[in-house]
């Protein structure tokens, strides 16, 4: 009877720790305008076509970036772009 309850508490365990995954969606590209780049505060001004994975009508607003993704963008440059929800906040994760 030890042996069944083992052998059910190592499957319990297995299939607790197994990961399900989905698969990946690629990331969709929206098309904007780089307006300002404040490179010390590490945010980029873009006005852009709506952002369908946020939920939000087109706009110009402010998101946070890195700095090799600032380093791509110059003020006025027609780009696409991937933004999300960051640590809570509104960021550029790629630029193409």
């Amino acid at each position: 009877m030890k042996t069944v309850g083992k052998l059910l508490a190592a499957l319990a365990l297995a299939v607790s720790t197994a990961t399900f995954s989905l698969p990946a969606q690629a990331a969709e590209f929206t098309k904007g305008v780089v307006k300002k780049i404040d490179t010390k505060a590490k945010k980029v001004t873009i006005d852009h076509e709506a952002l369908k994975n946020l939920d939000m009508p087109a706009m110009t607003m402010v998101f946070r970036a890195d700095d090799a993704v600032l380093a791509k963008l110059k003020e006025g440059a027609s780009i696409e772009f991937v933004a999300d929800r960051v640590n809570g906040k509104l960021t550029v994760t790629e630029i193409k």
